[in-house]
């Protein structure tokens, strides 16, 4: 699948913006984020998305975040716009957090938020603005993707309550436990085999306080969109996303509750995607 060509003809200057981060200053700032001591799993260190070093080179970092405008257009082609589109696909993600946690923590404030498998930061920036009085920490396997995210963000206006970037593992990030209010993994689990989701959803309650809120969002199992992909395309989709098929089987709803998260509930979010989201027990 060309991935660069299906962007660029739907708007999204996929080459034009890898050339400007591979041309820029990025570099500069993996020293300060990598964190020489990371572990690697083995499925990290294989081929992926049809990059030969997977998330540990500067390509992939380069491209990411054209991709993930690709993703937004794609979830919501009836957009008259990519700005639309990531409005919608974004908007529906953040108000199912903030309805879930209103909801269920008990009145638990959010001032520390836990951005997962953040990859170059576009998640963990919305999440930061949609609650500017949190401490947010954007946390990822990759410190290529970091660095081009610490890049991006000095390229912003200045916040109150700056954006933190963690090099660690998801399922053993080295934090201490219940410091967090919400913690999120956006378009993550898809990528892992189902012992890494598990041990991310347990990495997650260990983290998060006594009414807080978890959420994940993903591909939707049930989506009339990708259950009416082609077999052609969905072996294309495969080749370059190697634990797809683990994804889809696994009932991430019950692994949730087997992990022991309460108010578990999954809701989609736009045509393609789902959000799930579940509760730590309150005291």
């Amino acid at each position: 699948m060309n991935y660069c060509s299906t962007a660029e003809k739907n708007g999204i200057a996929w080459r034009d913006m890898a050339k400007e981060i591979l041309a820029s200053e990025c570099y500069k700032e993996k020293d300060a984020v990598e964190n020489p001591s990371v572990i690697y799993p083995e499925y990290y260190l294989k081929p992926f998305h049809a990059y030969t070093q997977g998330n540990l080179s500067w390509e992939a970092a380069a491209e990411v975040e054209a991709a993930t405008m690709s993703v937004c257009r794609r979830a919501i082609p009836s957009a008259a716009s990519l700005e639309e589109a990531t409005k919608v696909m974004r908007g529906n993600w953040l108000q199912a957090i903030e309805d879930h946690h209103n909801q269920n923590s008990g009145g638990l404030a959010v001032s520390d938020i836990l951005d997962i498998g953040c990859s170059c930061g576009v998640s963990t920036r919305f999440l930061a603005d949609k609650f500017p009085c949190a401490n947010v920490t954007g946390l990822d396997l990759s410190p290529y993707f970091l660095a081009v995210a610490e890049y991006k963000e000095k390229l912003r206006p200045s916040r109150a309550k700056p954006i933190k970037w963690l090099h660690a593992n998801g399922e053993e990030t080295g934090l201490l436990s219940s410091t967090f209010d919400i913690i999120s993994l956006a378009f993550v689990i898809h990528e892992c085999p189902q012992y890494a989701i598990r041990g991310l959803l347990k990495e997650a309650y260990r983290l998060l306080r006594p009414g807080g809120t978890v959420a994940l969002t993903d591909n939707s199992p049930k989506s009339k969109v990708i259950q009416n992909l082609s077999p052609v395309l969905f072996t294309l989709m495969k080749s370059t996303e190697p634990h797809l098929d683990e994804y889809y089987l696994l009932d991430l709803e019950k692994a949730m509750q087997e992990t022991g998260f309460v108010n578990v509930r999954s809701i989609l979010t736009d045509p393609r995607h789902r959000t799930v989201t579940g509760s730590i027990p309150r005291l």
